[in-house]
């Protein structure tokens, strides 16, 4: 029997816990009729950073590659991005956010900040960076770094590496 294990201190268990309790929250403040949590990380990283290649948003979303490509595929079809193929690699592609994506993801802005303050809530106001700084250490641990892409000498943008599971 596991008698000495406790689900009570299991981080797995726990992180499985607390992703379900901030997908309700993010669920009930933005409504299931708009973006995703998943959409709008998207959407978040394109406006910031125009004409990202797929790897770079790979790299700094965390969203696998596969589940990435299928993303965009649904969000082009929304008319929420657009994509083409760059001009320093044809075969890949850099993703830009059209008007419609800046609309949607400015209409959700206010409700998605309410939810993160709200997931945030249970914690001591000066526990809160801590938390998220030990998220940080935990999400960088388990994929490529949540950064901007790296640089090349030649002032390109790195092509990014996912770390082997």
């Amino acid at each position: 029997m596991a008698k000495g294990f406790n689900l009570d201190n299991s981080p797995a268990h726990l992180l499985r816990r607390a992703t379900q309790y901030a997908n309700d929250i993010y669920t009930r403040e933005v409504g299931d009729e708009t973006l995703t949590a998943r959409q709008f990380a998207v959407l978040l990283t394109v406006d910031k950073h125009e004409g990202l290649s797929q790897t770079d948003l790979v790299n700094m979303t965390g969203i696998d590659r596969s589940t990435l490509a299928d993303m965009i595929s649904r969000m082009l079809k929304k008319d929420l991005l657009r994509r083409k193929r760059t001009e320093s690699d044809a075969r890949a592609n850099s993703v830009s956010i059209t008007g419609s994506g800046k609309r949607a993801l400015s209409s959700v802005l206010a409700r998605v900040a309410k939810a993160e303050s709200q997931i945030l809530s249970p914690l001591p106001s000066g526990k809160r960076a801590d938390f998220i700084k030990s998220l940080t250490m935990i999400a960088e641990a388990g994929g490529p770094e949540i950064s901007e892409p790296k640089a090349k000498k030649d002032g390109k943008k790195a092509k990014g590496k996912r770390k082997k599971r």
